[in-house]
């Protein structure tokens, strides 16, 4: 009895080393060729830089994927947050929640952004781009983790034909895909305070309060409309 037990624990383990090793080989192929994208986005990106953000936001839309109990697809997940039998699951959950580990990386040779198609409409779509600095968003990578249920999707943006204007009448070759400033702004909020002088904080004192009223904290942010 001991031996058919112990027999079926080692078929239950080699089955399921069967069925991950073609998610872990596509995911470490996919991770090599997202570094090697992000690296040639500028001559002076990073590639370990490069290579952690792309580490990252693979393991991360993983572990999302188990987090958030998906199942099925990403269109029954959003339907199952709807009516409230999961907590998170919808595309600005995922571009949030893959954005909070990257910002940890305090990323210096490229710069994240916040992306929408189709806003306010039944096919809007929320992710992250990815560019170097100084570099306008539609020469980015798109970073999507919610699209294919926690296997990270990620190609430039003008090359993600799903999410085209007038995409319904054919390929019409100009992206949907938006900078959502405030989002950005909140991917971009890592860098740590520079040392104010004593004699430059007395002359701001007057202006704290009008300051104050002009910032906008993560917590006041509107959530996006998500599928």
């Amino acid at each position: 009895m001991k031996m058919l037990k112990m027999i079926r624990r080692i078929l239950w383990v080699v089955m399921f080393l069967v069925l991950i090793h073609p998610t872990w080989a596509k995911d470490e192929r996919s991770i090599k060729d997202l570094t090697k994208a992000l690296t040639k986005l500028a001559s002076d990106v990073d590639p370990a830089e490069a290579e952690q953000i792309s580490v990252t936001a693979h393991t991360t839309a993983r572990k999302l994927a188990r987090d958030y109990h998906v199942v099925l697809n990403p269109e029954f997940q959003a339907f199952l947050v709807n009516v409230g039998a999961r907590k998170r699951g919808w595309c600005g959950h995922w571009a949030q929640d893959i954005g909070t580990r990257l910002k940890e990386l305090k990323p210096k040779t490229l710069v994240l952004h916040w992306g929408v198609a189709y806003d306010h409409t039944s096919s809007e779509n929320n992710c992250l781009v990815v560019t170097a600095r100084n570099q306008p968003f539609t020469d980015g990578i798109i970073l999507d983790g919610w699209r294919r249920a926690g296997r990270l999707f990620w190609c430039p943006v003008i090359k993600d034909d799903e999410y085209e204007v007038e995409q319904h009448y054919g390929h019409s070759g100009i992206t949907a895909w938006k900078e959502n400033r405030q989002w950005s702004a909140w991917l971009q909020d890592y860098e740590p305070e520079k040392p104010k002088s004593k004699a430059a904080t007395a002359n701001k004192a007057s202006k704290s309060s009008s300051e104050r009223n002009g910032r906008v904290s993560i917590s006041e942010l509107t959530q996006p409309t998500m599928p």
